[in-house]
């Protein structure tokens, strides 16, 4: 198994990179996640997880052990294959897919082109245990954040902001401060809406 590969960045695209290894270049499929970290010089490490077919052998790159870990949770998922599971992390951070497994927020996941109403509780139903257990997440926590968190969207939604854009500042609210009470996440997500 190839765990990770490291040497010259010759090619970035949004989708993929081409490392070059002492002469062999190695073509990795990345997330938009991925590309966002990946620096502009030339030295680049990434984490890897081939996928082997009979028609292909295909190489994914992480710019975290983190991400190639939650990949490969999505991946175990029945219905969700490679290339959904890098949608997913596209979309999302990956911290972003491992509180929404954990909080069972199934609208947040369903937000992901592709994924229908199905898919994303098959994925909250398959994958909350090993989530909460794997990443040590208390799942009372998880539910009264879950509220403050709600709170607080419902709350600057009244107030007029979109949707989508106050959850992604929230969500980032509650990941730095857990314990954030429904005000405090509020008047932080206003300062940066």
């Amino acid at each position: 198994m190839i765990t990770h590969i490291q040497g010259r960045l010759v090619e970035k695209n949004p989708t993929e990179v081409v490392i070059d290894c002492n002469g062999v270049g190695y073509l990795l499929n990345i997330s938009l996640h991925t590309f966002s970290q990946i620096p502009d010089n030339e030295a680049l490490k990434l984490f890897a997880h081939l996928i082997v077919r009979e028609d292909s052998h295909t190489l994914y790159g992480f710019s975290s052990i983190a991400e190639r870990e939650i990949f490969k949770l999505l991946i175990s998922v029945s219905g969700i294959g490679a290339n959904t599971a890098r949608t997913m992390l596209s979309s999302l951070s990956p911290q972003q897919v491992k509180e929404a497994i954990a909080h069972g927020d199934v609208a947040l996941i369903q937000s992901i082109k592709g994924i229908g109403a199905k898919t994303a509780a098959r994925v909250i139903l398959d994958l909350k245990d090993k989530v909460l257990k794997v990443y040590d997440i208390d799942e009372v926590s998880v539910n009264k954040n879950n509220t403050h968190k709600d709170e607080a969207l419902s709350a600057l939604e009244v107030l007029g902001f979109a949707k989508k854009q106050s959850e992604r500042i929230v969500d980032k609210i509650v990941s730095q401060q857990p314990d954030a009470s429904v005000e405090t996440i509020i008047k932080e997500a206003l300062k940066n809406l």
